[in-house]
């Protein structure tokens, strides 16, 4: 099931970590995901005949699971667990004896409602790294409260600057960003724990609230109030601080983005318009000047762009050093060069959907390389592997315990 442009298996610098994945949807399954990308072990515990609900998120399959599920639990095993029944919640333990991460997504209360809290799990096995990402994380008068990636972006800060400045806020690209977020800093938490357990020999828990990763990259939202009192309103395609810097239209009815973020860059682009004159200290060559006339200023280069076809102004941006990029949609994606030499796209095989294109891992190391082994697995598909050949259970204790709808 290797993708064809993901190097063959070989040593990942997460050999020998085991991981049980007892979250579901999406901020925790990704945080495991990292993981198992770059060679742990995850374990992936989900309801007996129902599964994680992410197997039933977006587009259906012909397998029956869905396109996130096929993409954002690769290199898994799924095993069924119902922790809610005592036989469940010690398999779990027994699980975690041999573990050294637990990743969860649960509200705040609900693990230690069924005795898998984090005291009673540090007690069996205190070498254990306990990631917990919920709506608000594990303290706080919001504890309680549920939360999905939606309520992260509105929250965090990040809803309120999406849109233009006349109309509602809208979503800021995706309504899952902030659970991709805090998966990503559930993974560099892991990763930060585990260094801090090969020196002091024991593990800890990584608390995260989903706002928490977007209130972060708000670049000087929070320094500027504290500081000027000043709230950052809505700005279409606009950037604070930097003019012109937005998405211009073009010719051929494309976009294109430009970004000048000095004076010298905006030097370069008067230039390729065949306009010098106009980064002029008199004119807009000082950013003071372009923030004055911001409006003017995005008119004007809208108007230059506007004369050409999207490739033209690519090409002349190139030549004079103007960073710019196409607006791209994903149909467009999949045909640059770009990600075609930098293997962006993963063409996976599965025998249960043939070959399905997925992203590639990300980051991309020289010596100890990620990779792709496996599509998001069947549900149960790995009950045998770790509940008997593992754990040691009997046939007839798993008989039992499949009866029981405990697994």
């Amino acid at each position: 099931m290797e993708s064809d442009n993901v190097q063959p298996r070989g040593v990942r610098p997460l050999d020998g970590v085991l991981v049980v994945d007892v979250s579901s949807f999406l901020a925790g399954p990704f945080c495991s995901t990292q993981l198992a990308e770059f060679g742990a072990d995850v374990i992936k515990i989900e309801l007996p005949k129902i599964g994680d609900a992410l197997r039933r998120f977006g587009s259906i399959t012909e397998c029956g699971d869905s396109l996130p599920w096929l993409s954002e639990c690769r290199n898994k095993k799924s095993v069924t667990l119902d922790l809610r029944k005592p036989e469940g919640a010690e398999i779990l333990k027994d699980l975690v004896r041999r573990a050294d991460v637990l990743v969860e997504n649960f509200q705040p209360g609900t693990l230690e409602g069924w005795g898998l809290g984090w005291d009673e799990l540090k007690d069996i096995n205190e070498r254990l790294i306990m990631v917990r990402i919920s709506g608000y994380g594990q303290t706080g008068p919001y504890r309680g409260r549920p939360g999905f990636g939606r309520i992260g972006n509105a929250f965090g800060g990040l809803s309120f600057l999406a849109g233009y400045p006349d109309r509602p806020p809208v979503t800021p690209g995706s309504a899952t960003i902030p659970d991709y977020m805090a998966g990503l800093y559930g993974a560099i938490g892991t990763l930060l724990a585990l260094r801090a357990r090969d020196l002091t020999g024991r593990g800890q828990m990584i608390d995260i609230g989903l706002y928490e990763p977007i209130f972060r990259i708000l670049d000087e939202l929070a320094p500027s109030y504290q500081l000027n009192g000043y709230v950052r309103q809505r700005m279409g395609p606009g950037t604070v601080n930097v003019v012109p810097h937005s998405h211009y239209p073009t010719r051929d009815g494309r976009w294109i983005a430009i970004a000048c973020t000095s004076d010298k860059i905006f030097a370069r682009l008067a230039e390729a318009m065949g306009e010098p004159e106009l980064a002029g200290a008199d004119r807009w060559g000082p950013l003071a000047n372009r923030e004055r006339d911001r409006a003017e200023v995005d008119a004007h280069v809208s108007a230059w762009t506007g004369r050409q076809d999207r490739d033209e102004v690519l090409a002349t941006c190139e030549r004079f050093q103007v960073p710019c990029g196409p607006v791209y949609s994903i149909d467009e994606i999949f045909e640059d060069p770009q990600y075609k030499a930098r293997g962006n796209i993963a063409y996976v095989r599965d025998e249960r959907i043939g070959e399905l294109a997925i992203p590639n891992v990300v980051p991309r190391l020289s010596d100890t390389p990620g990779g792709i082994d496996s599509l998001g697995p069947r549900l149960g598909a790995h009950n045998d592997e770790i509940l008997r050949r593992m754990l040691g259970l009997s046939e007839a204790r798993m008989a039992e315990l499949a009866a029981a709808g405990v697994i």
